[in-house]
């Protein structure tokens, strides 16, 4: 049923129960988990010196978020691969889908307990643009 599997993190404490439901998902039938960190770098100082510094900054925390929940996955057995992309988060992760043909996002909520709330901007656009099932983990 799930062959490709993408999981958006945004490296927040939520990824640790996301991990637990991909790699019990990847489990039920052997599917791949593609790990998905989008990042916005801020392009207001890209006229100052040291940007350049500043974005490889940005490009190795972004790295580091990708590569912790690869090896949490990888730990469990489960196939996985990781990609960075830069930009709008809701935008990346509707291309990623896409590119990707998966069939089945895992993304996280904000943790609030009112619905309307615990839907983000990211979330909601992700629901409303794919074509694909979600799940979104609490």
């Amino acid at each position: 049923m799930f062959k490709r599997i993408l999981l958006a993190t945004d490296g927040s404490p939520i990824v640790e129960r996301m991990l637990t439901y991909a790699v019990h998902l990847a489990r039920v039938e052997p599917a791949t988990v593609i790990v998905l960190h989008v990042y916005e770098p801020p392009e207001h100082y890209a006229q100052l010196p040291g940007y350049n510094h500043l974005l490889k900054q940005y490009r190795t925390v972004a790295q580091a978020v990708v590569d912790d929940a690869m090896r949490a996955l990888e730990v469990d057995g489960v196939q996985v691969q990781g990609e960075l992309r830069t930009g709008d988060a809701a935008e990346a992760i509707i291309a990623a889908s896409k590119a990707y043909d998966v069939d089945l996002i895992l993304l996280g909520t904000r943790g609030r307990s009112n619905i309307a709330a615990m839907l983000g901007s990211v979330s909601n656009t992700v629901l409303r643009s794919v074509s694909c099932p979600a799940l979104i983990v609490p």
